[in-house]
């Protein structure tokens, strides 16, 4: 539905969405097949950085185009895709790759770990190519600016890997919001499960051999040098939510403060990608770490819990974003809404997650490599290590019902969505009962890799585009920063520092190693 037949509904908000939604459409821009952007029926060359684990799973989302290139330091964790492309070039190193078959690749395709998305990345655009880089977009905030800058500059098309900015529902809640059927929301509640890997570790074990299959230089990356260790086990035999998959790789890194971002990179850029469509948020004003167990000084803690402040942004409220990792249920109840009647999704929720590779059917959330029915972090399993008890009063977990989902708080009601901004529901269940959404405000996404392709081939710019992702991303990676200090910390987004604690501007650019260059 185009801007001249809004409903008079979505002028709760008076101004709020003069200039927010373009003539044609969410996203939409001038076609860019000018610059020399592929037909639609041509198909893309796509090269990837990262052939094992997720960029396994990216890969085969975009196996529709052709896949030209693979680069991996870990050639086990990467031997599946590597024989099921056996003629596609194989590296180790990905800059050898980009500077070799540069020719051939129109695309690639970031599924490293979190320290190693951004340098990929801008060494990908400044050849003029196309990228699709996973969640989080990178592991700080000046990392994130870059990006966006740079996809500016060079006109590619560029996508971040959280399918949940693809869903309907994302969507359907931003529609339902701004038709103010809830008034004015000024506080949005998110919590996950995760991790699902190990946390607040206080030690480090003992140095062993590096495998014959893994470059280790290589996978460190722009990291600083330290020995290799497995933690004591092999790290193919065993599942990851233990030093069984590995002390650092190739699952565990996300637990480490210099190659991760935690719980926060990991799903915040899925549950909270709804709200910051809807609530159009852009930077905070500041970001606090209220709760932490388990700390660490090289580790993330077993459990936190995190607030945004954000300002009014055109005719919205001020709102506060709480985040919580390690829960075992619902970390805030509505008062008034009964422990019977569950938070999260639910029959007749709006906007069904569509089924996604890696994500189980309904929008939960996806099941780690070796985890089995009934295992931690499944609706109906009991808590894994370091889950959340009951907390006094509304924080308390309801049940299994939504051991992952966002409530939004209104002045005049109460929105949920799921792990992947799915399953919209109004609470209570008889006001959701008989509600109809508001008419289709924001065109709808064919998916969220064909999306990126359909942007590659000079379609609109992929919804999830790094002028979305990387200020999204800045915000959720602050987070991290938080927790090494107690306090607020207040930020100056235009100046890009925290105007109150110097020593938190040291982790908002990355530190480089010798032999590692960001462009």
């Amino acid at each position: 539905m185009g801007n001249n037949g809004l409903s008079r509904r979505h002028f709760f908000y008076g101004g709020l969405l003069a200039g927010a939604v373009p003539g044609a459409g969410f996203g939409s821009v001038p076609s860019l097949k000018a610059l020399g952007w592929k037909s639609p029926n041509e198909k893309l060359n796509i090269a990837a950085i990262g052939a094992g684990g997720r960029g396994a799973v990216d890969i085969a989302g975009c196996a529709s185009e052709n896949i030209v290139a693979l680069a991996d330091p870990d050639a086990r964790s990467a031997e599946k895709t590597f024989k099921q492309y056996e003629k596609a070039p194989k590296y180790a190193d990905f800059r050898k790759m980009l500077d070799r078959e540069a020719r051939n690749i129109d695309a690639v395709i970031i599924a490293t770990p979190d320290h190693m998305h951004a340098m990929p990345a801008m060494w990908s655009m400044e050849r003029g190519k196309h990228v699709f880089v996973e969640k989080p977009l990178t592991r700080t905030v000046w990392e994130a600016r870059k990006l966006t800058e740079a996809a500016a500059k060079y006109k590619v098309a560029t996508q971040m890997g959280n399918q949940g900015y693809s869903n309907d529902g994302a969507r359907i809640a931003a529609e339902i919001l701004w038709s103010g059927e809830i008034g004015n929301v000024t506080e949005v509640h998110a919590w996950t499960t995760r991790p699902i890997w190990p946390q607040g570790m206080t030690g480090i074990p003992k140095e062993e051999p590096v495998p014959p299959t893994l470059d280790w230089d290589l996978w460190l990356g722009m990291a600083s040098m330290r020995p290799y260790t497995s933690g004591g086990v092999d790290s193919g035999k065993t599942k990851p939510g233990s030093f069984g998959g590995g002390f650092y790789q190739p699952f565990n890194w996300r637990g480490f403060f210099d190659f991760g971002c935690g719980p926060l990179g990991d799903m915040a850029c899925h549950l909270l990608g709804a709200v910051n469509m809807a609530l159009m948020l852009g930077a905070p004003t500041s970001v606090e770490v209220i709760k932490q167990e388990g700390k660490s000084s090289f580790a993330f803690p077993k459990k936190s819990v995190t607030v945004f402040e954000f300002p009014a942004r055109r005719n919205m409220s001020p709102v506060k974003i709480y985040w919580y990792d390690a829960a075992s249920g619902p970390m805030y109840r509505p008062e008034g809404i009964p422990e019977s009647e569950p938070l999260i999704g639910g029959a007749g929720a709006f906007g069904r997650a569509p089924a996604m590779p890696g994500v189980r059917p309904g929008g939960g959330p996806p099941r780690a490599p070796g985890a089995v029915p009934g295992g931690a972090g499944t609706p109906g399993a009991p808590a894994g290590p370091g889950g959340q008890g009951r907390a006094p009063g509304r924080f308390g977990p309801g049940g299994f019902a939504g051991r992952e989902g966002v409530v939004y708080v209104g002045d005049k009601g109460t929105i949920t969505t799921d792990t992947y901004g799915a399953s919209v529901r109004l609470l209570p269940e008889s006001r959701h009962k008989d509600y109809k959404p508001p008419s289709e405000l924001l065109t709808r996404s064919p998916g969220h890799y064909r999306d990126w392709i359909r942007a590659c081939k000079g379609g609109e710019p992929a919804c999830s585009n790094f002028s979305v992702a990387g200020p999204f991303t800045e915000w959720i990676v602050m987070g991290v920063i938080a927790l090494h200090f107690e306090g607020k910390l207040e930020w100056d987004s235009a100046r890009m520092r925290f105007t109150n604690n110097k020593e938190a501007n040291k982790y908002v650019k990355p530190s480089f190693r010798k032999g590692w260059s960001f462009t």
